[in-house]
């Protein structure tokens, strides 16, 4: 029996207490894709502290906007540190560059979309991960088995609009669990 939900695109996943993988103690991920293949999504709640956007455009060479702001910059995952990708929300698409997400959100791996930011014309809401959360066939599957994972269902309030260090919190309370009742082992009936 399969305990992982059978669909994870636009959803959160919530690390379990005692999840084994330090990399991923409290975090939650913004699933962008989940098939037969794998799975990839984006750790939303831990920033990088040592880079800001400005900073970032600034070694890209793309002018900033006077006055404009830009997303928060986020630890995405492990994979592929030096590539970022931006989790946005829906109404913004680069045609042939942005996939869309379930619930109403989009993710695209471009300079253009930083461009766009930079010049005020992006999207309402967007958050800029370096590196990504990657699994290969069923290797996620065996993590929910293995107690290592909840999913909450994702919306724009929770993913941008709550603070990245209340974002694990948020997600339980969403889930209706009290953190401190939950153990990091696992049981089979």
């Amino acid at each position: 029996m399969d305990d992982a939900p059978a669909f994870l695109e636009g959803k959160l996943l919530v690390a379990m207490p005692g999840m084994g993988d330090l990399r991923f103690e409290r975090a939650v991920i913004f699933m962008c894709a989940h098939s037969a293949e794998g799975a990839m999504g984006l750790m939303v709640n831990k920033q990088a502290d040592e880079l800001t956007f400005a900073e970032l455009l600034e070694q890209l060479d793309i002018p900033v906007r006077r006055g404009a702001q830009g997303p928060l910059v986020y630890f995405g995952g492990p994979v592929e540190h030096g590539r970022g990708f931006v989790l946005h929300s829906g109404e913004y698409a680069l045609e042939g560059a942005t996939m869309q997400v379930d619930g109403g959100f989009g993710m695209t791996a471009t300079l253009d979309i930083l461009r766009d930011i930079s010049e005020g014309q992006g999207p309402r809401a967007a958050l800029l991960a370096l590196g990504y959360a990657g699994w290969g066939p069923g290797q996620l599957e065996q993590e929910f088995q293995a107690n290592g994972w909840l999913t909450c269902d994702a919306d724009e309030a929770l993913v941008f609009n709550t603070r990245p260090e209340d974002r694990w919190a948020a997600a339980m309370e969403r889930i209706g669990i009290d953190p401190r009742l939950l153990s990091g082992e696992g049981g089979r009936a």
